[in-house]
């Protein structure tokens, strides 16, 4: 897998990030840079965590399942794209202003489990896991950072099309996979 193919991927997963940071940025008078580190650490930092587990766990059942790899890669990549499509249509929660512990951990976690599943997929398809999990993280931390800015200063505006582009990109993305492996792409 190409680097730029990784960047779209990493921006991708981190749309969800990115969509939630924006709505902590709307829930506090002033965003501070504390505010915009916290929501990238947690976020970054799990964005690249679970695709690294994920990447452990489907190199346990690499073998058993590589001749349908890249159908699993496209499925996957196609229902989290899907479900992303579908939260950017979804009514908008409540905003809690807690930049805590309590506040951010489940967040992070929630807006992760998608990086998992394409942890998942990274193995199958044999992809250098350190660079992938750095960019995925980074990715996620820097639009982190600017999502809680954003969200201070201009509000829900962009939070579904946030969504809605992260969703397309996976998509596309399991799509190429799977046209790849069949030859329709060189």
């Amino acid at each position: 897998m190409h680097l730029w193919e990784l960047f779209i991927i990493a921006l991708g997963l981190s749309m969800d990030a990115f969509a939630v940071a924006v709505c902590k940025g709307l829930s506090v008078r002033k965003a501070s840079p504390r505010h915009a580190l916290t929501a990238g650490l947690y976020f970054g930092g799990f964005q690249a965590l679970m695709p690294l587990l994920g990447y452990f766990l489907g190199t346990q059942f690499e073998s058993l399942i590589q001749s349908v790899d890249h159908w699993i890669a496209f499925a996957l990549l196609g229902l989290i794209g899907a479900n992303m499509i579908r939260e950017s249509r979804a009514e908008s929660e409540e905003l809690n202003d807690s930049f805590g512990p309590k506040a951010m951990l489940p967040l992070a976690v929630a807006t992760s489990i998608d990086a998992l599943a394409v942890g998942v997929t990274f193995a199958f398809l044999q992809v250098q896991i350190a660079p992938a999990v750095s960019l995925i993280g980074v990715t996620t931390f820097a639009l982190s950072c600017l999502g809680v800015k954003l969200g201070n200063v201009f509000g829900a505006k962009y939070k579904s099309r946030a969504e809605f582009f992260g969703g397309v990109v996976l998509i596309l993305m399991g799509a190429k996979i799977l046209l790849e492996h069949l030859g329709v792409l060189a």
